[in-house]
């Protein structure tokens, strides 16, 4: 797949000072999100003095930590919650026609990793850079049904029940 595929979307850029001296000297943190809309998502966050830097090391850090979604009929697998620092995000399946009912830095997200119809509820701290890795982590953690079966079967299956006296 070639990497002019992905799409990217600056969810926020801030700026932040510290009073020396000679008086105050600015720098920016950018948070960018990268994805190709079928099913591949990344996220990254760039510090630097200058507003085009930061966002081009952001965009660099979310290429190199894409992650695979697990896409059904243009929704997620199963609902999920997850908590990052203070900020909680839950994200529900929805049925087709519905849209992505989100809020600004998740739907970003979600959008760009290809799914659209899901419902989402944001909690806790309104935090961006807290609720974009809540969201990444979220999308992260689905499992297909598939990836649950594998599992399962790989486990050994104990004889007697769980309780079994060591002697």
């Amino acid at each position: 797949m070639p990497e002019t595929d992905f799409e990217e979307k600056m969810i926020e850029v801030r700026r932040t000072s510290k009073t020396y001296q000679g008086g105050r000297r600015f720098r920016f943190g950018a948070l960018v999100a990268v994805g190709d809309r079928q099913g591949r998502v990344g996220l990254g966050l760039g510090k630097a003095k200058e507003v085009p830097v930061a966002v081009q090391k952001a965009n660099n850090y979310a290429r190199r930590s894409m992650i695979d979604v697990p896409l059904k009929n243009g929704t997620i697998p199963h609902e999920i919650t997850v908590t990052w620092g203070s900020s909680t995000i839950l994200l529900r399946p929805a049925a087709p026609g519905t849209g992505v009912i989100a809020g600004k830095v998740p739907r970003a997200i979600l959008e760009l990793a290809g799914i659209t119809d899901i419902l989402t509820k944001e909690l806790g701290s309104r935090n961006y850079v807290n609720q974009a890795y809540a969201t990444l982590e979220a999308l992260r953690q689905l499992q297909t049904w598939e990836d649950v079966k594998r599992l399962r079967k790989a486990e050994p299956k104990s004889e007697g029940g769980e309780a079994q006296a060591v002697q």
